[in-house]
């Protein structure tokens, strides 16, 4: 077990933890806070279990999240590269910000995010999925200023306040309580920060409906309504809320009140 962080970055990261571990585990590039006996939330079903797949990992960022993701956002949905800009966008990303990607597998937008917060910021890569991370610190350049986390997506371990924006981009609809997710990522923005979200959208007319809500059934995806996840952030404390639907997608953001 590596107990110091592998560079500067890392240990930024590692100091806006709400609780730091005594024994840190920093042995494969990332922080690991579930180890071996610590688990996070257990799968909600197909889906998740697949994210923690070694196959599905080694081919996910590019071939498996772009051609899933072309399903649920239909043809004239945002290619890959338009879904990072569309979030650094949104989320006002400029040099010295300090942003959490949650879920985020092999760190294609983390990386991404790095890049639009420059030196003097921070990009922090959560994810419960050893494979997945594994894969994000071999693609991420020690010199980039990314870190990345094994962490509960659900309950970032970070304290409060510390987040200039969030993304959580393809796994709000797989989480078991979305709803307790939103308020921990409400936690950990600052006030002013940003929140965006690509998650699931029930389409309104029948039959493409059921067929929606049937295919969320077997898969273990939770199939939103239209204006749902936007609600849910206005209850937060969210404002500037804009949401955008293709296909069964819907891109939320919004700004927390000072």
């Amino acid at each position: 077990m590596t107990q110091q962080p592998p560079n500067e970055p890392a240990s930024r990261a590692a100091r806006l933890l709400a609780t730091r571990p005594t024994a840190p585990d920093w042995s494969a590039g990332y922080l690991d806070l579930l180890g071996t006996s610590g688990q996070a939330e257990p799968p909600s079903g197909i889906a998740q279990h697949l994210m923690r797949n070694e196959l599905v990992t080694s081919i996910y960022e590019d071939y498996w999240r772009p051609a899933l993701g072309r399903v649920l956002k239909g043809p004239r949905g945002p290619s890959m590269s338009g879904e990072v800009a569309l979030a650094i966008d949104r989320l006002g990303l400029a040099p010295g910000a300090t942003v959490l990607d949650v879920a985020c597998g092999t760190g294609r937008f983390t990386r991404s995010f790095g890049t639009a917060v420059g030196s003097d910021g921070l990009a922090v890569g959560l994810d419960a999925s050893r494979p997945m991370l594994d894969r994000a610190v071999a693609r991420t350049a020690p010199r980039d200023p990314v870190a990345y986390v094994r962490a509960d997506a659900m309950t970032p371990p970070f304290a409060e306040s510390t987040m200039d924006g969030l993304c959580c981009f393809a796994a709000l609809h797989m989480f078991a309580d979305p709803r307790r997710a939103l308020d921990a990522f409400t936690g950990v923005l600052k006030p002013g920060g940003r929140i965006v979200l690509l998650t699931s959208a029930l389409r309104p007319r029948l039959p493409a409906r059921i067929l929606d809500e049937l295919a969320g059934r077997l898969s273990g995806l939770r199939m939103f309504e239209r204006g749902e996840v936007g609600d849910l952030l206005l209850e937060r404390g969210f404002t500037d809320i804009v949401q955008d639907y293709t296909g069964l997608a819907q891109f939320v953001a919004g700004t927390l009140s000072r």
